[in-house]
C-alpha cells in the first residue's frame, strides 16, 4: 500500500534544498541558489520553512561586510529525508 508522504518535502524546491543538504556538510545561500535554481525570495521562504520544521538550522555570519547565510541539514532532517524516499518507494514500485 501507499505511504504517506510529507508534505514539508513534497515541494519540488524544498525537497531541492533538502538533497543539496544531506550530500555536503554545509552550504550557504549562494550555492543552494545558483544549484536549485530558485529566486533569492523564494528560497528564503523555503529555508525558513525548513528551518521552523527543524529539518536544517541556519546560521547568519557576515563575511567581510557581506552577510553570509550557511544552512545544514539537522538529524531530524536526515531522518525525515530518508522516510520521504523509503515512502516515495512504494509508489514507484
Amino acid at each position: 500500500m501507499f505511504k504517506e508522504l510529507d508534505p514539508l518535502l513534497h515541494s519540488q524546491l524544498r525537497l531541492a534544498i533538502m538533497s543539496l543538504l544531506i550530500t555536503v556538510e554545509e552550504a550557504d545561500f549562494v550555492y543552494l541558489k545558483k544549484q536549485s535554481g530558485a529566486t533569492s525570495g523564494n528560497l528564503s521562504v523555503q529555508i525558513d520553512k525548513l528551518s521552523e520544521a527543524g529539518y536544517i538550522s541556519v546560521t547568519k555570519t557576515f563575511q567581510g561586510k557581506m552577510p553570509r547565510t550557511i544552512c545544514k541539514i539537522t538529524p531530524k532532517g536526515i531522518d525525515a529525508f530518508e522516510t520521504y524516499v523509503e515512502n516515495l518507494k512504494t509508489y514507484i514500485g
